[in-house]
């Protein structure tokens, strides 16, 4: 139930943010694209959320095609939840503080990267050991020495 919540909110923090400049960038240039920007979110969730990037790379057992995989799937989960919302299923407008929820990228990333963080959290820690093996493994191995 933890590692659930860690992946709503960590998904939520980097769809939001990278909603928002996304929006920025939209406000000071002109530049929008839908596409891109939820893709982007899908595959930054896929990389920091659940064993992140950095973690594979320190531990030689792990092989780093794993966060690959996440991020290129992530960017493809991205985009078809931003068809789904956007194109197919088109709510009805729900307006706070003058923007709608459903097309203003802040809400909506933080939306796409929840749903989408929420799925990498609950997938890496499903065969994970309770933390009290964990623990009693690492007091084994430390009495072993």
């Amino acid at each position: 139930m933890v590692k659930l919540f860690l992946g709503l909110l960590k998904g939520a923090v980097i769809g939001a943010g990278v909603g928002f400049g996304a929006f920025q960038l939209g406000n000071a240039t002109g530049f929008s694209n839908g596409w891109l920007t939820y893709g982007v979110i899908g595959a930054l969730v896929g990389v920091i959320c659940g064993q992140a990037i950095w973690s594979l790379l320190r531990d030689p057992k792990k092989t780093n095609l794993t966060a690959v995989v996440k991020a290129v799937f992530g960017f493809g989960i991205g985009c078809g939840l931003y068809a789904i919302v956007a194109k197919a299923v088109n709510p009805s407008a729900v307006m706070v503080a003058g923007h709608d929820i459903f097309t203003w990228p802040v809400t909506l990333g933080g939306a796409i990267g929840a749903v989408y963080g929420a799925f990498v959290e609950l997938d890496d820690s499903v065969g994970d050991p309770p933390p009290q093996k964990k623990l009693a493994k690492k007091a084994t191995a430390a009495d072993d020495e």
